[in-house]
């Protein structure tokens, strides 16, 4: 399969949903869905929420009835994501899941990497899985690598470092967390520890600079 497999389950998702004229974020410098910017190539631009949906970026209404679903196309997907250093694009869309000869484009919400659900490996250790890829997409829970913002209640784990290397935790499972975490540095400040599973984490709090400076960006 590799390549050209990926390129057929590409082709045949991206055909089934259609697309019309995207917009562009930079002042109309991005042309319609799946236009050809060289002989055999095609573009195509995407969206992903802070819950983790993925979206063709044009898509008028983006909600889970019309979030890609199929989770061999977002394993493919997510597997491939990656800082986009095309020099094409690369303020509106950040980022970029090569797929052959097809360039699909990203841009976020947050981070592109969102951590749905925590789930228990085949030989007993956490994973944490993102994007709508179930066991398929994981990362290992590292407890003590875990952020939270204070200000705005983000919660945050480290990701695949060619996608950035920090991810969202959904709104939902950093609420099932929060209890978890303890603060010693007074209000405004991240926590400096957690307890989880009997055992109490000093965190190291390394992704704050990425973060805000990602932010800042």
């Amino acid at each position: 399969a590799g390549w050209h497999g990926g390129q057929a389950l590409c082709r045949g998702l991206i055909g089934g949903v259609g697309a019309g004229a995207c917009w562009g974020l930079d002042g109309g410098g991005i042309g319609g869905q799946g236009q050809s910017p060289a002989p055999r190539a095609r573009d195509y631009f995407y969206y992903i929420d802070h819950q983790g949906q993925l979206f063709l970026d044009d898509a008028k209404v983006k909600n889970f009835i019309t979030c890609f679903k199929d989770k061999q196309f977002l394993t493919f997907f997510f597997k491939q994501l990656q800082l986009n250093r095309s020099g094409r694009y690369q303020d509106a869309f950040p980022y970029l899941s090569p797929c052959g000869r097809e360039h699909n484009f990203v841009r976020c919400d947050d981070c592109p990497i969102v951590f749905t659900h925590l789930l228990c490996g085949q030989a007993g250790e956490e994973l944490l899985s993102y994007c709508g890829g179930g066991d398929r997409l994981v990362v290992s829970f590292e407890p003590e690598k875990l952020v939270m913002f204070p200000e705005n209640g983000r919660v945050y784990h480290p990701a695949p470092q060619k996608a950035g290397g920090v991810g969202l935790v959904k709104s939902a499972l950093a609420f099932e967390l929060s209890p978890c975490f303890e603060y010693s540095q007074g209000a405004g400040e991240p926590p400096t520890h957690f307890r989880w599973q009997g055992k109490r984490y000093t965190l190291t709090n390394e992704l704050v600079q990425l973060i805000r400076s990602n932010s800042s960006a």
